[in-house]
């Protein structure tokens, strides 16, 4: 280390001086394109889902198919899990390009026969409408993370905790079963959620924010804000439904 130390102290005596605005430049620019390159992920992600969505409320046949079959819901379910584990938990799996992009891909492909198959058993106004209010909610949201001074990175030790409370307060609505109830916990998970993508878009623009994603976890951070949106669309759509009674 300390014959890497030398020449620094050798170039400053000499007067070679390093450009901090220039290097400052430099890690904005890997910034933005990391921000552009995860969007970029998101956008292909969301429109496969809608894609998903729009065909299994508007196609009686496949409609249907979803509603009688739920082995292959259940399937698409193991699945989701063992590739959100995989790439949350394999640092070097979701950075080693294209592995990454093909779990992410499998991942998004299961995920969203998963949200097309929920979607066959509700409402078809009410789908729409969820998916209206999580536009809306996504958007504001965003614009508050990148605009705001607050930092929310600090939180994301408490928010795991509350949402270990929330998966058990779930448990215990499937087993209640009660309309209230149930719509008490659909609330707190739309607000849980919606606070988990301020957060995560912090963790992805970087800055002077506590935590923050390297930019080669642009994976990882498409998976993060995916999850956020799609679970706000689902507890939005458990809410409007709840609220019809």
């Amino acid at each position: 280390m300390a014959a890497a130390s030398e020449p620094q102290s050798g170039d400053a005596e000499s007067g070679g001086l390093v450009d901090n605005g220039n290097m400052q430049f430099n890690e904005e620019s890997i910034r933005k394109g990391f921000v552009r390159k995860v969007y970029g992920i998101l956008t292909v992600q969301l429109v496969v889902t809608m894609g998903f969505i729009a065909l299994f409320v508007f196609c009686q046949p496949i409609k249907q198919y979803a509603i009688r079959n739920d082995w292959l819901y259940i399937l698409a379910l193991v699945l989701t899990i063992i590739l959100v584990i995989v790439l949350a938990c394999c640092e070097d799996v979701r950075r080693k390009f294209p592995v990454n992009l093909i779990l992410l891909g499998l991942f998004t492909l299961c995920e969203s026969y998963m949200l097309g198959s929920i979607s066959a058993r509700f409402d078809t106004d009410a789908v729409f409408m969820a998916i209206g209010v999580t536009v809306f909610i996504v958007f504001a949201l965003t614009l508050f993370a990148m605009q705001t001074k607050i930092d929310f990175t600090y939180l994301s030790g408490i928010l795991f905790v509350l949402l270990i409370a929330l998966i058990l307060f779930g448990l215990l609505c499937a087993i209640v079963q009660n309309r209230f109830a149930t719509l008490a916990y659909a609330c707190l998970g739309a607000l849980l959620f919606s606070v988990y993508l301020v957060v995560d878009t912090q963790m992805m623009l970087g800055g002077k924010h506590k935590y923050s994603l390297s930019p080669e976890e642009y994976v990882f951070a498409a998976l993060n804000l995916y999850l956020d949106i799609v679970n706000i669309f689902l507890f939005i759509l458990m809410i409007i439904q709840g609220a019809r009674g």
